[in-house]
């Protein structure tokens, strides 16, 4: 294709090609052309079945896809990074590699990318199911309304905890290459930093339509990588990967803000702590001790500061995850989207 496309989907494949027929299923199946799909498969032990689907869905999309192998386990970070730089849309649109594009998906973020010319970021609203696709367990709104915040401090802020899902993430391609770098290998949080640093120079559009399907209960992969090896487990989510899950998303909004001269990094440290209970509620059915032991880690990483943050950790003791997540749904559904805190909320206009 000579001319670039509006919109590349970015798939980053390891495993999981059970999954990835229905994922290109829901993306060619959009009432959108200007786009193709980019598949950067990581070395995975389902390579050779991951391409039997690549390949049965390039017959009947011929030109559509483009389906490359990486020599090396480059790990999640590093297979971000290289679909950006193999992209050949204006824009990079993120899909997890078990996860679902919602029915006029590509035509909405399009539409919002014409609407404000010097977008870096459109952050999705998106839900999650396990099971059926169509009944979603929560949806993660957090504007009514589409919402625009100019480049700078207010942006990266706002924009930066809600993009730690991929799904449905959109990065403004060119303006990713120019700030790539492998330092953060390793954190799973590459898109934070492109994010943090695309925003410095251009404006993010939050949009209220449900762009992605997030599919809860498949075991996360990471931790086979060089990069991952020893801080993250295959098919588990320990207490100390995710404490250095924590470490990571700090230390790259800290980077962030030397980098780009704006004061981000308190505030996005309040947000975090605000919004703390998902990072929370994932170790909450561990026994006492364990969880415990990790609040504490938490609580040296300065999350503390929030009083928010002690009231999701006590209520969790008190009564579980479970009945904690469904008076959190309820509120959720109550009012369309997620309640705004803090600076979050200091920035709606």
């Amino acid at each position: 294709m000579n001319q670039r496309p509006l919109l590349t989907v970015c798939i980053p494949a390891y495993n999981r090609a059970g999954l990835l027929a229905p994922l290109l299923e829901s993306i060619l199946s959009q009432d959108f052309e200007d786009f193709n799909v980019l598949i950067c498969e990581d070395g995975s032990p389902e390579r050779v079945a991951i391409a039997d689907v690549v390949q049965r869905f390039q017959l009947t999309h011929p030109g559509c896809i483009h389906y490359e192998e990486n020599t090396i386990n480059l790990g999640y970070d590093g297979n971000i990074r290289r679909l950006v730089e193999r992209a050949n849309g204006q824009y990079c649109v993120f899909m997890g590699n078990d996860d679902l594009l919602c029915v006029g998906a590509l035509a909405s973020i399009a539409a919002s990318i014409q609407r404000q010319p010097d977008c870096g970021v459109v952050v999705r609203t998106y839900a999650s199911f396990e099971g059926r696709p169509d009944q979603f367990k929560q949806v993660f709104r957090y504007f009514p309304q589409e919402h625009v915040f100019p480049a700078g401090a207010q942006a990266v802020f706002t924009a930066y905890r809600r993009s730690v899902v991929i799904s449905g993430m959109v990065i403004h391609r060119d303006a990713a290459i120019a700030v790539a770098t492998d330092r953060f290998d390793g954190s799973l949080l590459y898109q934070l930093y492109l994010v943090g640093m695309v925003l410095a120079q251009r404006s993010v559009v939050f949009v209220p339509q449900i762009i992605a399907l997030r599919r809860d209960g498949t075991p996360p992969d990471f931790g086979n990588s060089a990069s991952e090896r020893g801080k993250f487990v295959p098919h588990d989510q320990t207490p100390e990967s995710s404490i250095h899950f924590m470490q990571g998303m700090l230390a790259i909004a800290q980077y962030v803000g030397a980098a780009t001269q704006l004061d981000v990094y308190s505030t996005i440290r309040a947000d975090i702590g605000n919004y703390a209970y998902p990072i929370l509620s994932i170790q909450a059915k561990r026994p006492l001790h364990v969880f415990v032991k990790y609040g504490l880690g938490l609580v040296r990483l300065g999350l503390w500061r929030s009083p928010l943050f002690h009231v999701y950790f006590v209520t969790l003791l008190l009564i579980g995850p479970d009945r904690s997540d469904r008076i959190i749904n309820m509120i959720k559904r109550r009012l369309g989207y997620t309640p705004r805190f803090g600076a979050a909320r200091e920035g709606q206009r």
